[in-house]
């Protein structure tokens, strides 16, 4: 179990696990998960970390078929610019490895922007904290669970 999964059974959360073998020489993790588990790619969202100074990172959830807009991302949050994190400090400050992030059981909370076509999906799939392992599971519960805001954050 990861501590995302952890974390919504803790909560009562309906959930589905989708497992895949992940190819060890891919990068593309969102579109490999599409591929393999034979999903729409505006229903399968990835997890992005920005930094809006260099102390304070924040979370983006976005389908894997659209950009972040960071300028989006800062609006959303009233910061004044959001670039991308680095990828050891979102490694490190998450507890996930890249491909493998989750917005859910972080080790620490951060503040998260889900994108607002998530909410066209009864469910959607974000990472279940490991590579291969994609969770499906209701918008509005990732919303509650994370006290996430939601804005058009994709381009």
């Amino acid at each position: 179990m990861t501590p995302a999964i952890n974390l919504l059974k803790k909560n009562k959360i309906k959930f589905e696990i989708h497992k895949y073998d992940h190819d060890p020489l891919c990068t593309d993790f969102g579109n490999e998960a599409v591929e393999k588990l034979g999903l729409d790619k505006n229903q399968v969202f990835k997890t992005l970390l920005v930094e809006l100074t260099p102390k304070e990172l924040a979370v983006g959830v976005v389908p894997v078929s659209s950009m972040l807009s960071l300028k989006e991302i800062a609006s959303a949050l009233k910061a004044k610019k959001a670039v991308m994190a680095d990828k050891q400090e979102a490694q490190k400050v998450t507890g996930y490895l890249l491909g493998g992030i989750s917005p859910l059981g972080q080790k620490k909370k951060l503040k998260t922007v889900l994108d607002e076509s998530a909410f066209n999906f009864k469910t959607i799939f974000i990472s279940g904290g490991k590579r291969g392992l994609d969770i499906e599971v209701s918008p509005n519960d990732i919303k509650k669970l994370l006290n996430a805001v939601t804005y058009n954050i994709s381009t």
